[in-house]
């Protein structure tokens, strides 16, 4: 039977890695080994990976700090197994995902497949808030595995995985961040290996607890999105240019009210009934007003923060010629 080799890179997050692994010890499929590769952290968890050396057959590496990319590449390079599964240290397993993995990519012939993410029963509003606007159909356009995606699939790092085949003809990861998780899967494509998406194979991903990390973290998502288009420049789809163009449009809009106030009134009504319908949607979907108001401000936040990364890191590569 085919062998899988979970693989997680972590830094300074041995609460994260806690949940994790425990929630690995429940997995209806059993035929696995977990590698937590320790990215240089000030805040080892070794005796986190100790902890579950009775449940499950862990190995923990710690290395010198070298990014997420090149630390997911070290732990392929001692992996035993026959397939490769990747996780980021803040994801929850549900109990069926490797039984539907090892189902689907025998059944499908998939040499390499993304799973979407979820939030999980227990989060807290804001982390379903910033779920949905990561998510949802009219944020992102479903790019971040939905059944329905807009252009090709291209799993993301939290969730997906690769065989040993494809890790040894393309090298895993060629850079360590910035992007690294989608070229990849553009050079899995490009090597003429079968990829696709696993509905069913989801992950909880707690992605963060507040809206400044939130921001930070889609600030770095735009700034990668500029970084892909240095390799594939046709991989720049029009839909990586909206959250930019919406929060030009959003800012135009709040300066018209001073300038040309009969211009503003029109624009105002579009975005007001945009953000309307994210609030019902998001209500609806959770079951939650106040989640369904966390989610208008979520969609903000997400939008600006990716919106400014993507421009300025677009004027730094156009300075630099």
């Amino acid at each position: 039977m085919r062998y899988y080799s979970i693989i997680i890179p972590v830094y300074n997050r041995p609460e994260e890695i806690d949940e994790l692994l425990a929630s690995l010890t429940r997995q209806s499929f059993s035929n696995f080994e977990v590698l937590v590769i320790d990215d240089g952290s000030e805040n080892p968890c070794k005796h986190i990976a100790e902890k579950y050396s009775a449940q499950l057959k862990i190995r923990y590496y710690f290395k010198e700090n070298s990014g997420q990319g090149f630390s997911r590449n070290y732990g392929c390079e001692k992996a035993a197994g026959d397939y490769f599964v990747i996780f980021d240290s803040d994801c929850i397993i549900p109990p069926h995902y490797l039984e539907v993995v090892h189902n689907e990519t025998i059944a499908q012939q998939f040499d390499a497949y993304g799973g979407p993410d979820k939030a999980h029963p227990e989060f807290n509003w804001i982390q379903k808030a910033i779920s949905y606007s990561m998510t949802s159909l009219i944020t992102t356009g479903g790019i971040r595995g939905k059944k329905k995606v807009v252009g090709r699939f291209h799993p993301r790092s939290f969730n997906m995985g690769y065989s040993r085949e494809v890790f040894e003809k393309t090298g895993g990861f060629n850079i360590t961040r910035m992007g690294e998780d989608i070229l990849l899967s553009i050079r899995i494509l490009e090597a003429g290996f079968k990829l696709g998406l696993i509905p069913e194979a989801y992950v909880y991903h707690k992605r963060r607890t507040n809206f400044r990390q939130f921001y930070r973290q889609l600030h770095f998502f735009g700034r990668a999105r500029v970084n892909i288009q240095r390799f594939f420049p046709e991989e720049l789809k029009l839909v990586h240019l909206f959250p930019a163009a919406f929060l030009t449009g959003f800012v135009f809009t709040l300066l018209c009210w001073w300038i040309v106030p009969q211009l503003a009134v029109p624009l105002s009504i579009l975005f007001a009934i945009y953000f309307l319908m994210i609030l019902v949607d998001s209500s609806l979907r959770n079951r939650n007003f106040w989640i369904g108001i966390l989610s208008v401000v979520a969609v903000m936040v997400q939008f600006t923060g990716y919106g400014i990364g993507f421009i300025t890191e677009g004027w730094r590569r156009i300075r630099k010629g």
